[in-house]
């Protein structure tokens, strides 16, 4: 189980990256926030860059991205080598993307789902490992 997440998010994201942090801290998580800040607008690339260079150093475990489709983070953190940000809106979905994947930073939506269920994606991505196997073989290609 990993035990320190960066977490980020633009505007769009705020108030959801706001209560994943608290939820994360109520899990005895160590959590670092990129920002935003307010709900002030900004620019996505501003908070997903540095987030995923931390995960890309290993300076933490995961991260967790929000933005308003989750795309513009997600296409952004995906620019670094060995990051596999994967953009998620059901549960099933953040399962596999750890299973299969081996993804380490989780996107998210917030326009598009409700904060519970923001919070559920957060808990089951965090507590679903890698199985590693044929889906290593796999993951191992993805680096240009």
């Amino acid at each position: 189980m990993p035990t320190s997440i960066a977490l980020g998010a633009d505007h769009a994201g705020f108030t959801y990256k706001e209560a994943i942090r608290e939820h994360l801290a109520a899990r005895n998580f160590s959590v670092e926030d990129f920002g935003a800040y307010s709900k002030d607008s900004m620019d996505y690339p501003d908070i997903a860059h540095p987030l995923a260079e931390a995960v890309q150093q290993q300076r933490h475990d995961l991260g967790i991205l929000v933005c308003g489709t989750g795309n513009g983070v997600a296409i952004t953190a995906n620019k670094h080598s060995q990051i596999r940000a994967a953009l998620c809106w059901n549960q099933e979905i953040a399962a596999l993307v750890r299973q299969h994947n081996d993804a380490n930073i989780l996107c998210l939506p917030a326009r598009f789902i409700s904060e519970e269920e923001a919070l559920a994606l957060v808990d089951v991505f965090l507590k679903t490992d890698f199985e590693g196997g044929r889906h290593g073989r796999r993951v191992n290609k993805i680096t240009c």
